[in-house]
């Protein structure tokens, strides 16, 4: 793998994407269910939100998926490491954003993922009808975890696509 200032792969970027998007939703989700049992609520509850969602959503196109759990948890975890994939594949094909500090590589994917993820965070109060105050609490927590998330992904793709490679450590 290259780095300091020569091109990087875009396979780096997608693996490195892949393993930040991972370990960020991880995260977020330990982060998420300790805080949820903190507030006395279903250590669970944002995986089934997430479910319900994605089954009305398929229903939509008389498709039938049994939301709950199962389905948000597939769910997350198949979203997150894509939305991963892309942020290492975008990084690794403009040198700018490669170059950059760890913070600055931070900021864009804390942008990237609170853009990105408002399509999809969006569907769920529409589609199951939540009231204001719920739907306000659900934007407020989708933010603060999707900050975290973003925090996690940033610093390891950051870190990845910057790391010197082996021939370059060989040669010091």
């Amino acid at each position: 793998m290259e780095g300091h200032g020569q091109r990087a792969p875009l396979a780096a970027g997608i693996a490195w994407g892949f393993l930040g998007g991972l370990a960020g939703t991880l995260v977020m989700d330990i982060v998420l269910m300790g805080a949820l049992l903190a507030l006395r609520q279903p250590a669970l509850m944002c995986f089934s939100i997430v479910g319900d969602t994605v089954s009305r959503f398929l229903a939509l196109f008389n498709m039938q998926v049994a939301g709950g759990v199962p389905t948000g948890v597939v769910t997350h975890y198949t979203v997150g490491p894509l939305f991963g994939m892309l942020f290492g594949a975008i990084v690794a094909l403009f040198p700018a954003l490669r170059q950059a500090s760890w913070k600055k590589i931070t900021l864009a994917a804390f942008v990237y993922v609170e853009i990105l993820s408002q399509p999809l965070l969006v569907t769920t109060p529409m589609l199951l009808k939540m009231a204001a105050p719920a739907a306000l609490q659900w934007f407020g927590g989708s933010f603060v975890m999707h900050l975290i998330m973003s925090i996690v992904l940033g610093v390891i793709v950051g870190y990845g696509l910057r790391a010197p490679s082996r021939s370059t450590l060989e040669r010091a």
